[in-house]
């Protein structure tokens, strides 16, 4: 392992891995730091990635290491302890006390989901409790599938999942209660409305009511709060902020440009740590686009400091 690298990214997942293919293409020096705890760990397949269409987030990720590695850049598996600016770029902090030295950094650090706290959705997570259809919605189509309501999305996410199947329960639980016009596009549809707190899940996604009822269920919809994983920056002056949607607060990120630039000079973000609705393609669009933009950042310092030695030498 080098100890300076034109460019450290935190993070191999899919954000990460494509930024740091784009970066060794450029011929720039390279290296990831993978914890190796993706967010779509619990999930069996990748979907919506055109040409990867179904596969494991497992292989998707070897797959991305082993391209990375043919153009030159490295992977470490660890962990980043703690970053510092210093005069000319960055000093990261690994694992078991060692440090390298990056001119930029590229956060690819991802989110967390935060989940309700009921009984069952943990342990299920992934695979019958699930949070997004177009991640899932054709895994479950036409099956019984079950909203639980934490908040003001409740009925938005019912009225969504609708179109997968005809066969969604809406609870309320401790969510919102659905304004009359909600009530009458749902009933429309035919989504049913169940009132009461949920007590747990049991089965495979079976609904527990604290009054003692069951609802049956194939899968459970929860929202989670999305926390983007993004303290290790708090020390260069920036932090995450809360991110909106539908009017309600969805969870935080870190807020960046268009390119991914953030507002700390030299640190660029991609995928969810700085997007919580991307998913993998997205994520990977955004690490490529990202790295693509530290690259002309770092041309522009190479050739300025390339002007300032001819002056020299002029002089």
């Amino acid at each position: 392992m080098d100890e300076r690298y034109d460019v450290v990214v935190i993070g191999g997942g899919a954000a990460g891995l494509s930024g740091a293919l784009t970066l060794a293409r450029a011929r720039r020096s390279v290296l990831v730091v993978d914890a190796g705890e993706p967010r779509n760990a619990p999930a069996g397949h990748v979907h919506n990635y055109l040409g990867r269409e179904g596969t494991p987030p497992a292989e998707l990720y070897a797959i991305g290491r082993d391209e990375v590695a043919s153009y030159g850049g490295q992977i470490l598996p660890g962990r980043v302890r703690a970053v510092q600016r210093e005069d000319d770029g960055f000093r990261v902090d690994l694992d078991g006390g060692d440090e390298v030295r990056a001119r930029r950094l590229l956060l690819a650090t991802g989110l967390t989901d935060d989940l309700p706290e009921l009984p069952g959705v943990v342990e299920r997570w992934g695979s019958t409790v699930l949070h997004c259809p177009y991640c899932h919605g054709w895994e479950v189509r036409g099956r019984a599938v079950g909203i639980v309501s934490t908040g003001p999305m409740g009925a938005y996410a019912a009225g969504l999942w609708r179109q997968w199947t005809d066969d969604v329960v809406l609870f309320v639980h401790t969510g919102t209660e659905p304004t009359a016009e909600e009530r009458e596009r749902l009933e429309a549809r035919g989504v049913r409305i169940v009132r009461g707190e949920v007590a747990g899940l049991e089965g495979g996604a079976d609904v527990r009511m604290t009054d003692g009822g069951l609802v049956s269920r194939d899968a459970v919809v929860v929202a989670t709060r999305m926390v983007a994983n993004a303290e290790l920056v708090a020390d260069l002056g920036t932090t995450p902020v809360p991110m909106e949607a539908h009017g309600a607060v969805m969870g935080t990120h870190l807020p960046a440009d268009p390119t991914g630039r953030t507002e700390v000079p030299g640190v660029w973000v991609a995928g969810n740590a700085g997007d919580l609705s991307a998913q993998v393609i997205v994520a990977a669009a955004q690490g490529l686009r990202a790295g693509a933009m530290i690259n002309a950042d770092l041309i522009e310092e190479d050739t300025a400091r390339a002007v300032e030695a001819q002056r020299s030498v002029a002089a």
